[in-house]
């Protein structure tokens, strides 16, 4: 029911109310936030940004469990960054300084995975932004409507679970 839930405010988003911006910003902020280990001083970091910065939470939310779902296919690739630029010769004196710093240390740098996929998420943040972006404006200006010409969309809004959640739903506002 939570996936529900999160589409839901997803579908409600795209229709109006917050801009293509916010909502991209979301998505983005959260893929970045899906694709590393939370546990960092970033991680934790970028979720409150999620949750204190007037962008789209549910678009976060969704993006954090898309990432996550694919960042362990993409740790090979994020360790062979993450190594590349740990060990990249001109920048020894930086980790160092950074790991004598008090609160550095927290946001495990010096872990080859939890840096490369932090700096794959900052390369792919822009990318993923413009896409959501354009994806929301094209859903607003007619993709909607061909969306919900689907079989598949058909049968989801026809089945059971899917009326069940909806009085649920339903049954909640009410109180």
């Amino acid at each position: 029911m939570f996936i529900f839930s999160i589409l839901s405010q997803i579908i409600k988003a795209f229709r109006a109310g917050e801009t293509p911006a916010q909502i991209a910003a979301g998505f983005g902020v959260g893929f970045l936030i899906g694709l590393m280990p939370f546990w960092t001083l970033q991680g934790v970091l970028l979720f409150l940004l999620l949750l204190f910065v007037n962008i789209n939470m549910a678009a976060g939310s969704l993006a954090m469990l898309v990432a996550g779902f694919i960042a362990f296919l993409l740790d090979p690739i994020f360790h062979s960054l993450g190594y590349a630029v740990l060990t990249w010769p001109a920048l020894q004196g930086t980790w160092e300084t950074l790991y004598n710093l008090p609160v550095a240390p927290l946001s495990r740098f010096n872990n080859t995975v939890v840096l490369g996929s932090f700096l794959g998420g900052l390369v792919l943040f822009a990318p993923v932004f413009v896409g959501m972006k354009k994806l929301v404006v094209s859903y607003r200006s007619g993709l909607e409507e061909r969306i919900k010409k689907w079989k598949v969309v058909q049968s989801i809004r026809g089945s059971k679970v899917f009326e069940w959640y909806i009085k649920l739903r339903d049954f909640g506002s009410m109180s």
